[in-house]
């Protein structure tokens, strides 16, 4: 860079010395230099723009997403049992399946519920696929006489977790007249409506479940197992008198519990919900199907309905009736 010098003597003979930039320090911008500017802000801004659209697409759902024919995977429970069904809906009707009118009946009340539902079922039959999908989010536990069955039911759905467990039964049919007697004759003691049935020794009392079995406020039971009519059969009596004091016994949940018994227009199961059940609290018949609705009891009741007099002798009229006139049926 170039500069001139200019010397000026002040009065004490110093030299001051000013140093004078060159003019070619000043030299004007081009409007090359400018148009370079330009075209750099321009490719930064749409650059930015570019980025800034990118990102927010990604950030909004795709509206074809929400559209009626997206395809949505069910889960894997859900997709078994509706296969499961499709399949069966072929073969030939059983009068050991549910009519359609039974198993609305039930689902209704599954459905109802204000919680996530608390179901108990008796029996794995035809339908127990679909009372576990019905009741997706609550808790449903099967229980039946057979462990083949249930291994079978488990290992062949091994999607759904299915809670099942096996229970013995040490009654008959054809005991079921002695066996009710005895009962009757304890209500007071070992057969008391409200207890805790894993300490009881009443004979039809289900007393060798899983602890925490007995603690559940259930909300809903089903008694369709242990299948057969024989003789020498296990019968139903059993599990309707534990679903009777289940009911009554629950701590926690609603007051109310409801209890499904099908084929009730068999002796064994028709007077055991007379008895254990009680006809006050019978809210209809769907076909083969009883609906009860019972409530819980306070540990001071020892019977099981307030008309246990007119039950009693009505129960005794129908089984001198009909003792031996469904021995031919073999569900």
């Amino acid at each position: 860079m170039k500069t001139t010098t200019t010397t000026t003597t002040t009065a004490a003979n110093t030299k001051l010395i000013l140093l004078h930039p060159s003019s070619n320090f000043h030299k004007p911008t081009t409007n090359a230099s400018v148009s370079h500017r330009l075209w750099l802000l321009f490719f930064f801004t749409f650059f930015t723009l570019a980025f800034s659209l990118a990102l927010f697409n990604t950030t909004l759902p795709n509206p074809t997403s929400l559209s009626p024919t997206s395809t949505i995977p069910l889960p894997p429970s859900i997709s078994d049992a509706l296969l499961h069904y499709a399949i069966s809906s072929n073969a030939s009707s059983s009068s050991s399946h549910m009519s359609l009118s039974e198993i609305t009946a039930i689902s209704n009340v599954l459905s109802a519920c204000s919680h996530t539902c608390n179901f108990l079922v008796f029996g794995l039959t035809h339908e127990s696929l679909l009372w576990h999908a019905l009741n997706l989010n609550g808790r449903t536990v099967f229980l039946d006489d057979s462990e083949f069955l249930i291994s079978k039911f488990e290992q062949s759905h091994p999607y759904h977790g299915i809670e099942a467990y096996d229970v013995s039964f040490a009654t008959m049919v054809k005991d079921f007249k002695s066996l009710l007697s005895a009962a009757k004759s304890q209500l007071q003691n070992d057969c008391r409506p409200v207890q805790n049935l894993l300490f009881s020794d009443c004979k039809l009392g289900i007393n060798d479940l899983p602890n925490h079995i007995y603690q559940v406020p259930w909300d809903v039971i089903l008694v369709d197992g242990p299948s057969g009519y024989s003789p020498a059969s296990p019968g139903r009596m059993a599990p309707i008198f534990t679903a009777g004091v289940l009911a009554r016994s629950k701590k926690g949940g609603g007051d109310k519990t409801h209890v499904f018994v099908h084929d009730i227009s068999r002796n064994v199961e028709r007077i055991s919900s007379d008895e254990f059940l009680c006809r006050e609290n019978l809210v209809e018949a769907v076909d083969l199907l009883g609906y009860f609705v019972v409530e819980k009891m306070g540990d001071n009741r020892f019977e099981f309905c307030r008309n246990s007099t007119l039950s009693s002798l009505r129960s005794s009229s129908e089984s001198s009736g009909n003792e031996d006139g469904d021995d031919d049926e073999d569900d």
